[in-house]
């Protein structure tokens, strides 16, 4: 059984599609054993909570520096014994000890079909009002390997998604999600949980 650990920062909503598809049986071999919010406030952790699953907060609020908050992320981490790290819209750059303790371990779902519209400042709607203000067709979702890079480990999976004329960010964000990431990320989860990577 793949012991998944998710980190979040908001809302938790394609932690909600990764657990939707585990009680579904489209992800199979696999459970959440812990989520982790940066933000205390976060819904995902009161999603996780509803679901009887672990859910803590490291908020970098509660600690000196970075190093501190880094080695304490870490610490939550390594307690869930996870054998992958989902980033589901987790806005916090992990420290590079982490990456290479969960090398090849630690999969990230970003907004855009890398590598377009993604790396440093590309994040939740600053991604949508980018692809607008470019004028491009299409864009979509992609689930990649995390390296010490921004967006640029191996990629996974991606899946297209329809940028229509009257988008505004927020509702082509929607749509992104929906038709793309809601996918994506639990496909991943269950290719990796069943050795089909």
């Amino acid at each position: 059984m793949l012991r998944v650990c998710v980190c979040v920062s908001g809302g938790g909503t394609n932690l909600q599609a990764v657990m939707d598809a585990v009680d579904a049986g489209t992800i199979t071999n696999a459970q959440i054993v812990r989520v982790i919010s940066n933000n205390k406030g976060a819904f995902a952790l009161e999603r996780a909570r509803g679901r009887g699953i672990d859910a803590v907060s490291v908020s970098p609020k509660d600690y000196g520096d970075r190093e501190q908050f880094n080695e304490a992320l870490l610490r939550c981490v390594d307690d869930a014994e996870p054998d992958l790290i989902v980033l589901a819209g987790f806005l916090v750059v992990l420290p590079p000890m982490m990456i290479r303790k969960y090398e090849g371990r630690i999969i990230n779902i970003h907004p855009a079909l890398i590598p377009s519209f993604c790396g440093k400042g590309y994040y939740g709607l600053k991604v949508h009002e980018a692809v607008l203000s470019r004028g491009v067709k299409i864009t979509g979702a992609t689930v990649h390997f995390v390296d010490e890079g921004t967006d640029t480990g191996p990629i996974i999976l991606q899946k297209a998604v329809e940028v229509l004329p009257d988008d505004t960010p927020e509702v082509l964000q929607r749509r992104v999600m929906e038709q793309a990431e809601w996918v994506i990320l639990p496909q991943a989860v269950n290719m990796i949980a069943n050795g089909l990577l």
